[in-house]
């Protein structure tokens, strides 16, 4: 019992702290926003759909958040991201003079389509390298000086297994995620001395709206990429961000990649006829 109540007093706690999400009205930003509330965290959350982030807001205040914010925030636009950090960074500092963000999660990104390069179109790509590269860039930029001066503060950007392996049909995607885990290196290489922590956590198939998007809003075709096999869900990933948030603040999670048992590599992946 001693040993657990030692270890216990090396995490981080999270209550009362602040943590920023961003994509967080579905999936693993929504599951987040569930995660840290529980540990009774503050919440800053953005996304484009108000609505849903309402019902995640609420939904956060009764499972014990400390308080459950909701701004709207479109990472694709320099100037939602400025509006949504301005919004954000005044709420912190009315919670007291000492007061600054301790976890920013980059969770807003997504895939859309799946042609081949000579099949591609423009608006697809476009849209994955807003939301999955320079949208991390913007709102780290923008986040930067909330998170200076709190050693052991956290950023946790949320790649992919696409960031590690390309696959046919993926192109554009797979270099997006490539791009977020080239970021976080250096990001991490930028930031040391600051006692900030920089981490990526890189899933493998998980169902989430994920698929939904990537094909357009066709459900049935994004129901078979998980047909007759176990994948990761949503809560899966947020109970990840929560223990690397809460690990003691000299130990940095640098990269985490997360599959199914059931997918053993990006090809491969067992199915339970």
């Amino acid at each position: 019992m001693d040993v657990m109540k030692e270890y216990a007093n090396r995490e981080t706690k999270l209550s009362g702290k602040w943590v920023l999400i961003t994509g967080a009205s579905s999936g693993f930003g929504a599951a987040a926003a569930v995660a840290f509330a529980e540990e009774g965290s503050n919440l800053l959350l953005g996304a484009r759909r108000i609505d849903r982030l309402q019902e995640v807001a609420e939904h956060a205040t009764k499972l014990g958040a400390r308080s459950a914010h909701f701004h709207a925030l479109d990472v694709a636009q320099t100037k939602s991201v400025e509006s949504f950090i301005q919004w954000g960074g005044a709420l912190i500092n009315k919670s007291g003079p000492t007061g600054k963000l301790d976890v920013l999660i980059n969770n807003a990104g997504g895939a859309h389509g799946m042609e081949t390069i000579a099949e591609g179109k423009d608006q697809d790509w476009e849209t994955m390298m807003q939301s999955n590269v320079l949208g991390i860039l913007r709102v780290t930029r923008a986040a930067l000086p909330l998170l200076q001066g709190n050693p052991g503060s956290s950023i946790i950007n949320i790649g992919s297994i696409a960031g590690h392996v390309a696959y046919e049909n993926g192109a554009a995607y797979c270099a997006a995620k490539a791009g977020e885990l080239q970021i976080t290196r250096a990001l991490r290489l930028e930031l040391s001395g600051t006692g900030i922590r920089v981490s990526t956590v890189d899933p493998g198939l998980a169902e989430t709206e994920f698929s939904v998007v990537r094909f357009k809003g066709d459900t049935a075709r994004a129901k078979k990429v998980y047909e007759v096999m176990q994948p990761l869900t949503a809560e899966d990933i947020a109970e990840i961000l929560v223990w690397i948030a809460r690990r003691p603040a000299h130990v940095d999670i640098d990269e985490l990649l997360v599959k199914p048992v059931d997918q053993a590599a990006i090809h491969k992946v067992h199915r339970r006829r």
